[in-house]
């Protein structure tokens, strides 16, 4: 058994075992039905955990409880601002990721299960601000869905109401909650705010596919080239290299300068750095540990400027056609 290679039921089984009946129970009776069903078959199939294991749920557990409490007193900043002095930038980003979805409103999340042609009908005669705001709500995958099936002026101006967007009062949400419920027939009403932002965009652009997105960014681009700029960097981190196949990561390594690398590299994760040594020459890897090694402690100010150089290389290859990045939504990705 592997903490990495555990799905949320499992760690709620595990957890349950752990906090002991009493408090199993009190859980439980808040649940529906067939969560309930689920997990008991879960809790009943589990067998030995670990001790680590344990120890590791359990810290993910009281990790959530905190992040939710800080949201509560403050909102998502403050939890973000302390969390990432409790546990540090990478952890508090982890944490905050995983409550994503409680931080939209019930109201909207009826929407997951709603076909996104039927969406697309229901959404196509309101205003682009609505249409963002309600894109906004969704999840990646099902926002990129949407987007890529309105006509080409409406997905640019709803692309950007989204990247620009602030947060949103809960008076609006409850108001357009009100209206969806009625068209769907389904639901009932939350009240916490959220926002869309470059962030946002960015995801959605992820998965959207490849002539829908340079339609949008250029179109943003056109109204503000520095937003665009945010956007595209948002949309591919340097732990994404991983998603890159073996010829584009060869293809990389072309316009990068060993130097560059090996600082990116100081603070990469493992995944990465396997990528980029499988890649290379048994003889180009140990030079560029050795210069990592050499090079000793760096500001991370400037490992990160080195891993922004090295990503902007590839959304510049990106552009070009000259690399693959897996996930990418569109015809054009498909390699025969």
């Amino acid at each position: 058994m592997k903490y990495e290679e555990l799905t949320s039921l499992q760690k709620a089984a595990i957890a349950l075992v752990a906090f002991g009946t009493e408090v199993s129970a009190l859980v439980l009776r808040g649940l529906a039905e067939p969560e309930v069903e689920k997990i008991t078959v879960e809790i009943a199939n589990l067998g030995d955990v670990p001790s680590d294991i344990e120890e590791q749920v359990i810290t993910e557990c009281y990790q959530i409880f905190m992040a939710r409490q800080y949201i509560s007193q403050g909102g998502v900043d403050f939890a973000k601002e302390i969390l990432e002095k409790a546990v540090g930038i990478k952890k508090a980003q982890e944490i905050l990721a995983r409550l994503e979805s409680s931080f939209r409103t019930s109201g909207f999340n009826l929407l997951k299960n709603i076909d996104s042609r039927q969406l697309i009908n229901f959404l196509q005669n309101e205003h682009p601000q609505t249409i963002a705001l309600i894109l906004s709500q969704l999840a990646p995958h099902q926002a990129a869905g949407v987007l890529s099936e309105l006509p080409s002026e409406l997905q640019s101006e709803v692309a950007l109401r989204i990247a620009t967007m602030e947060k949103i009062s809960p008076e609006v949400l409850k108001e357009i909650e009100s209206t969806l419920e009625g068209h769907f027939d389904t639901g009932h009403a939350g009240d916490l705010s959220v926002s869309g932002g470059a962030k946002t965009m960015a995801e959605i652009l992820n998965l959207i596919e490849s002539s829908a997105e340079k339609n949008i960014l250029q179109s943003i681009e056109a109204d503000d080239a520095d937003l665009a700029g945010e956007i595209k960097n948002m949309m591919f981190v340097f732990d994404d290299l991983v998603l890159l196949d073996d010829r584009s990561i060869q293809r990389l390594l072309k316009e990068v300068e060993t130097k560059d690398l090996s600082i990116a590299l100081k603070a990469a994760s493992e995944e990465v750095r396997s990528k980029i040594y499988s890649n290379v020459s048994e003889r180009v890897a140990v030079m560029i540990k050795e210069e990592m090694e050499f090079m000793g402690p760096m500001r991370l100010s400037d490992v990160e400027s080195a891993q922004q150089r090295i990503v902007e290389a590839v959304r510049h290859l990106e552009e070009e056609g000259q690399v693959v990045i897996s996930g990418r939504g569109g015809k054009e990705d498909v390699i025969v």
